[in-house]
């Protein structure tokens, strides 16, 4: 059996295929089937990344009870 992609395998193969379409050299339908991956890919982080907010929300613990709490991804800006 293959292993398991992972997030941070998938944003890395996200930034090599934004390279090779930044290349002018590749031609037209490498360019296509490289945008559908990168389509699949950013599919796939985005699944990943809401199941982790999911995850967040019901671990952030206010008053003995689970309260949702939105994300706040301004603080690091």
């Amino acid at each position: 059996m293959g292993k398991k992609q992972t997030f941070e395998d998938a944003m890395q193969k996200l930034e090599e295929i934004a390279a090779a379409l930044e290349d002018d050299t590749i031609s037209l339908d490498d360019s296509l089937k490289k945008f559908e991956e990168g389509m699949k890919l950013a599919e796939f982080c985005n699944k990943k990344l809401e199941e982790a907010r999911q995850h967040v929300s019901i671990l952030l613990k206010k008053e003995d009870r689970f309260v949702e709490t939105p994300f706040d991804d301004t603080q690091n800006e």
